[in-house]
């Protein structure tokens, strides 16, 4: 699956099939292999509802619900507004679907706003004796198979959830909102209200029904999780310069940097992050891809065989 130059491990993702793509941000798998005793103590900020499979590893996490512990399961992770902690002992193996902004609406499921920083029991959510419990996922995906199997596997079993939800889509304002938090989080959202014909009341809330937060918050994040990625050693380093132009200064940087990930960006660079980069790095990809800048067929520069 290829891993970055400082040597973190990195994940087979890629954009999912052409039917699901109103929907599904990334689908991607995972696989490392480790001594059973070996403990990753590391966290997680994602700007998207996952739904995670965990086919091995003993994982634990800081959750607004408290301590959590997992394992071979099927779980809804709800976007963060800060640096979740997560631990991961032994070797490890997950398959993930990353949902757009607006999907979980459209596909019935809980407020966004009531899932941020939750991890939630699959079966709470879509779990249905005809359609498929967290321990039939399991069977079905096979965790002896190989990670490109996971995720057809995945996409088959979202377009059954989409056609179960009847096909709706989520709203076009908020794809656009999406796209441009990636082009340029410093914009105005006054503006972007104006250049879409739509209040800008009307739209601060149907962005925080479908990012669980405010635009403003959403913008802020976005800032935040490009500089992480180039910390990591996972982003476009020709754009490093203008990644950090996007705060007043320095001590901005620090301090909204610090806001979502609870160090400053030194401390993030010195200390390892292996679960986050991953997660990172997905996430890099597919802004990279959303904004026409690189062809999804060809290898990224931070990756390594």
């Amino acid at each position: 699956m290829g891993h970055t130059a400082a040597g973190e491990p990195l994940s087979l993702n890629r954009a999912p099939c052409e039917e699901l793509s109103p929907w599904v941000a990334r689908v991607y798998a995972t696989q490392v292999e480790a001594e059973p005793d070996h403990l990753i103590e590391c966290g997680l900020v994602a700007d998207t509802p996952i739904l995670r499979v965990l086919f091995r590893g003993e994982w634990g996490a800081e959750t607004r619900d408290g301590h959590g512990r997992y394992s071979n399961a099927a779980l809804f992770f709800g976007p963060h507004t800060r640096r979740m902690p997560v631990t991961v002992k032994g070797s490890f193996a997950t398959v993930g679907v990353a949902l757009k902004p607006g999907a979980v609406s459209a596909l019935r499921g809980p407020p966004v706003p009531d899932t941020l920083d939750r991890i939630i029991l699959y079966d709470h959510i879509y779990g249905n004796e005809n359609w498929g419990t967290s321990a039939q996922l399991l069977e079905w995906f096979d965790p002896a198979g190989p990670p490109e199997r996971w995720l057809r596997v995945a996409e088959i079993l979202l377009q059954q959830l989409v056609e179960r939800a009847g096909g709706a889509k989520p709203d076009p304002i908020v794809a656009a909102f999406d796209r441009a938090a990636f082009a340029d989080p410093n914009l105005s959202i006054g503006d972007f209200a104006a250049e879409h014909g739509i209040d800008r009341r009307r739209l601060e809330r149907l962005i925080k029904k479908s990012f669980g937060q405010t635009p403003k918050q959403v913008l802020r994040r976005a800032r935040a999780l490009d500089i992480a990625a180039n910390l990591r050693g996972v982003a476009d380093d020709e754009e490093a310069e203008e990644l950090a132009l996007r705060y007043y200064d320095q001590s901005h940087m620090i301090r909204e940097f610090s806001a979502f990930f609870g160090m400053t960006p030194k401390q993030f660079l010195r200390r390892p992050q292996p679960l986050m980069t991953l997660a990172l790095e997905a996430r890099q990809a597919r802004r990279l891809e959303v904004l026409g800048r690189h062809d999804p067929s060809a290898s990224y520069p931070w990756r390594r065989a």
